[in-house]
């Protein structure tokens, strides 16, 4: 095809002779946007999926064409500045799957496709930059047996690599010491050749191989119960320690075994390094790619476009992997799927794990859930008979279930938080060589700083919310804004120097056990002592060493530690989500308790949990404790038909914020006049609010939001499109709104 001028192509996009460029433009506004292709370009150098440079008003945005148009409504149109990738970067199936989420999730899809792209890639840098060498055995190499440079033992190793894989990068060469000098070898023998080739991931650590452990009863039915081609969704409720690890990993490899890649997610970055040395060590001879945001912009955009192009095999990654182009994809495994993390909280609120189940049905395989507790959404589906429901009940190997006894704490006499037998079993247990647990949910010193003089209390100026104390900082800190403000040591009210630091944080208990057990080693780990990539792998290797130390920490340590040689795990405080405003509050609760409980007796010592409570009569911790998390959720997904809530009904919250509270609420009064004239409230419909977030100022900004709840989720998407409509009317640019479809939290 002829290459246009500017000015015929906008001739064309009125009589439809032209070529026009259908853009998503990373704008808070849910259109795409036309532009004339860049000058020297003709349609047959379009393709969807390539990037390209573009003014939009006085910035210049990196965008993605989705679709090449000969007519537009517009009768004048700007040019893109410049086409970024000759290749796409977003295959047919990724654009399809991200246009369903745009409109699933009311999301501008500019903004979406601006997510699903590493930092790199969406500040525009171009996809060859990561392009590999890669070496491959020419015909007459192809051709020699594995014994045939036997005498040059480098020269022999790297054959016998090329002859069982085809061809290695030159990254992938480096790392296994294979140098260039060896490559030359066989280069200049005329065995192999350099050739151009996709990016590979980065190279893991070399870790030594492990053989796969042998399978129990359980774990062999689940697996045969999951169809290695096709459609399918399970969710895999599976007692903490059960095994369903293994189970991720015999799934995983029959789909590598039959040429296709599979995407494993995991709700935590501080599981990523584990997860990844566990898997490299069953899977030697494939490449696998991690995708988290602990990796630096290079790493993340080589990861993922190597994974795009196909040459990772295994993807491992944090919520946003799910965005990520697999043209082999065979299986899709969540880990901990009933993970708050899983569900994107700003910008684009998106849930990795229900959209995997999307992803999964797009191209045609299975997709496993798995979790000790699972979420009340995926346990609804699983009864209802949309997904497979698969069970492991018992511990791998001759691991058995903890025995769990309560410590009432009403009328007690505390230390820094702590019954006095809760510590006489700390110390009998460090004494006996092993190791304990110590679950407290509060980072820092203490969670709150008061004047016993005249009250006055430690708030953050900008949000709804009390400053920490941090003491080995020096510092208050905000955890919802991260305003600080130096330690103080004298009111700012009264100036009296009577400061009371109350309750216990992470940081003060340490202080407290370090003292109280001074013979033994005490770990923390929270946020403030895992800052960098490895530092809670390096942490935890004492006690993966197995030797007696004292671990302390956050939900951090909650999930898919496998310490054997924990045998006392407390927990110090269960009654916090006993009285909360949230709803969802009791389900999370008891996901973190039983998930904390079950690091206990993961090896063959037997485990033995604590739990410390003020209202130990209470009936769902009674329930909890003594019929186990399942019949603890069965109850709740009563309580929640009796309330008309999630799962049973579909919930949305339409979002407001402004640092002037009225302009929100009357934006969300009008919002639901809108609504209510289009959709009247009924039995299939309800409305709720305004009403402020349960954190209602939150870094200057109040905070409230319209609760919908719908019978059917087609009749809420239908009414909460047209309101997307409306909403982009607002002209106060001060006020932020947003779209919250299956919303997870109301703070």
């Amino acid at each position: 095809m002829a290459v246009l001028s500017a000015q015929e192509a906008q001739q064309g996009s009125v009589t439809g002779a032209g070529v026009i460029l259908r853009l998503a433009v990373p704008v808070p506004l849910r259109r795409l946007f036309d532009y004339l292709p860049p000058a020297g370009l003709s349609a047959d150098d379009l393709c969807p999926g390539q990037r390209f440079h573009v003014p939009f008003g006085k910035r210049d945005l990196v965008a993605v064409l989705v679709e090449v148009v000969a007519e537009s409504p517009l009768a004048e149109l700007k040019p893109a500045s410049e086409r970024i990738d000759r290749q796409p970067v977003f295959d047919a199936r990724s654009r399809h799957f991200l246009q369903w989420a745009a409109d699933y999730y009311q999301a501008p899809i500019g903004e979406l496709y601006a997510a699903a792209l590493p930092v790199a890639l969406r500040k525009g840098k171009p996809a060859d930059h990561w392009a590999e060498q890669w070496l491959e055995l020419t015909t007459e190499g192809k051709g020699l047996p594995e014994t045939a440079l036997a005498r040059a033992k480098k020269q022999q190793e790297l054959l016998q690599l090329l002859l069982g894989s085809g061809r290695q990068s030159r990254t992938a060469l480096n790392a296994r010491g294979l140098t260039s000098s060896v490559c030359k070898a066989l280069i200049e023998r005329g065995l192999a050749r350099w050739v151009s080739g996709p990016t590979a991931p980065p190279p893991l650590e070399p870790v030594e191989p492990r053989p796969a452990p042998e399978l129990n009863d359980e774990q062999r039915l689940v697996i045969e119960s999951v169809a290695a081609t096709g459609f399918s969704a399970s969710l895999l409720e599976g007692t903490t320690g059960s095994g369903k690890t293994e189970v991720y990993l015999r799934l995983m490899e029959r789909a590598l075994r039959a040429g296709h890649q599979a995407l494993l997610l995991v709700p935590e970055i501080g599981l990523t390094p584990q997860t990844l040395r566990r898997i490299a060590a069953r899977f030697p001879d494939f490449r696998i790619a991690a995708l988290h945001s602990g990796l630096a912009d290079g790493e993340r955009a080589r990861a993922w476009l190597s994974a795009a192009s196909g040459v990772a095999d295994i993807v491992i990654g944090t919520r946003s992997a799910i965005f990520t182009p697999l043209p082999r994809l065979g299986v899709i495994l969540i880990d901990e799927e009933h993970d708050g993390s899983f569900k994107q909280q700003d910008g684009v609120r998106y849930s990795a794990r229900d959209l995997s189940v999307v992803l999964a049905k797009n191209a045609g395989v299975p997709v496993l859930l798995g979790s000790a507790t699972p979420s009340l959404e995926s346990l609804h589906n699983a009864l209802s008979g949309r997904y497979q429901h698969l069970r492991l009940r018992h511990r791998a190997g001759n691991a058995r279930p903890p025995e769990i006894s309560v410590v009432p704490t009403f009328h007690q006499q505390l230390q820094e938080g702590f019954a006095p037998q809760v510590l006489r079993h700390i110390g009998d247990t460090l004494r006996r060589g092993e190791q304990a647990l110590v679950f407290i949910n509060r980072r820092g010193y203490s969670p709150a700083l008061t004047c016993d003089d005249c009250g006055w209390l430690a708030d953050c100026p900008h949000c709804s919310a009390k400053l920490t104390l941090h003491r080995r900082q020096r510092h208050l800190r905000c955890h919802h804004c991260d305003y600080r403000m130096r330690e103080v040591h004298s009111c700012p009210q009264c100036h009296s120097r009577n400061l009371n630091a109350l309750g216990a944080g992470t940081e003060r208990s340490e202080d407290f056990l370090t003292h109280s057990f001074s013979d033994f080693n005490v770990i923390r780990v929270d946020r403030d002592t895992t800052t960098s990539k490895q530092a809670l792998d390096k942490l935890l290797e004492p006690a993966r060493n197995g030797e007696p130390c004292l671990l302390l920490g956050t939900q951090m340590l909650a999930k898919g530690h496998h310490l054997p040689k924990v045998t006392l795990v407390v927990i110090q405080d269960a009654d916090g989500g006993l009285f909360s405003a949230d709803f969802r509050a009791p389900e999370r609760m008891g996901q973190l308790l039983e998930q904390v409980a079950g690091r206990a007796g993961r090896g063959d010592l037997p485990g033995k949990v604590l739990v410390q409570s003020r209202y130990p009569e209470h009936p769902l911790l009674q329930l909890l404790l003594n019929k186990g998390y399942g019949a603890f959720a069965r109850q709740l997904m009563e309580e929640r038909k009796i309330a008309q809530l999630p799962p049973v009904r579909a919930m949305a919250l339409v979002r407001a914020e402004c640092e002037e509270p009225r302009w929100a609420e009357e934006f969300l009064v009008n919002a639901r006049e809108y609504l209510q004239a289009m959709a009247p409230p009924s039995p299939e419909l309800q409305y709720l609010g305004p009403v402020p977030a349960l954190l209602e100022r939150k870094s200057g900004r109040f905070r409230f939001y319209l609760q919908i709840t719908a019978e059917k989720r087609g009749l809420l998407q239908r009414i909460l499109a047209q309101f997307c409509q409306w909403a982009e009317g607002n002209r106060n640019r001060r006020l932020r709104w947003a779209v919250d479809m299956d919303a997870q939290e109301l703070s």
